[in-house]
């Protein structure tokens, strides 16, 4: 299952989606994978939930990014969530161009049982459909 946090450039998208992985990290069973860009939050991200910076293994473009996100998930069948925080700037595309990404995620997350939260730095009525649709 895929789920979007979207909205404009400083919406507090980055906050929530942490705000949540740290919720569910004391009531999950399985474990949690927080994949972003940086390393400005890994002190937020608490300790039970997986904190990787993909800058650190050079993943760049969005076969990258898919490749990346099933290796995690193959290195280990306890995840339970994956929370990706910026997926157009990893995948280095703008969001209306990452149809192919977001379908391989969905069969990814669909396949696997796990939850994929992703954020999206855009209005949601100006999302495209294909990413709309998990809203």
């Amino acid at each position: 299952m895929i789920k979007i946090i979207c909205g404009p450039k400083g919406a507090g998208k980055t906050k929530q989606i942490i705000q949540l992985a740290n919720t569910n990290a004391a009531a999950q069973k399985g474990l949690s994978v927080f994949v972003t860009d940086t390393d400005r939050y890994v002190h937020d991200v608490k300790r039970p939930v997986r904190f990787i910076n993909v800058t650190e293994y050079n993943v760049a473009g969005e076969d990258a990014l898919c490749g990346f996100v099933k290796g995690i998930i193959a290195g280990n069948y306890d995840i339970e969530y994956v929370y990706l925080d910026g997926i157009a700037r990893i995948a280095g595309k703008e969001l209306k161009d990452l149809a192919a990404t977001f379908y391989m995620l969905d069969k990814i997350a669909n396949q696997s049982g796990l939850v994929l939260t992703i954020t999206c730095s855009c209005e949601q009525s100006q999302l495209p459909d294909f990413i709309a649709k998990y809203c």
